[in-house]
């Protein structure tokens, strides 16, 4: 319960945000949130998917059946490789950012920001209020 008190407290910050030099301000509930979002589905999602498809092969072994096991050992490979790609899916679009924004610090700030949830050099800045938790 307290956890999830500190995460309600986190989203429902009053402070303004900027996003570099482009003059976008925002309140710090919109890159709270879609921070924690990200993380939520950076961590589960790889988790659930590598779960059912042990779920699905367990299945196939417990039936004893020799194209059900080969047919659950590829349902399981299958998740695996969607796993790492949503894993890995946020570093792959911030390198393309990164690429296509080139020396423009407003793009790689706000996406600092909205996903990485960071404040300062490499974020967006504190324009009025408190920080809490972004």
């Amino acid at each position: 319960m307290l956890n999830m008190i500190n995460v309600l407290d986190t989203i429902n910050t009053k402070a303004t945000y900027e996003c570099g030099s482009a003059g976008i301000e925002f309140t710090g509930m919109i890159p709270n949130a879609v921070s924690l979002i990200v993380k939520i589905i950076w961590v589960v999602v790889p988790v659930l998917l590598v779960i059912f498809g042990l779920l699905d092969l367990a299945k196939a072994v417990v039936a004893q059946k020799e194209d059900e096991i080969k047919k659950g050992q590829q349902t399981l490979i299958k998740r695996i490789v969607a796993a790492v790609i949503v894993f890995f899916v946020i570093f792959i679009v911030q390198t393309i950012i990164r690429f296509v924004s080139g020396e423009d610090d407003t793009v790689m700030s706000c996406f600092n920001c909205f996903v990485n949830g960071e404040v300062g050099n490499n974020g967006c800045s504190l324009v009025q209020g408190e920080a809490a938790g972004l």
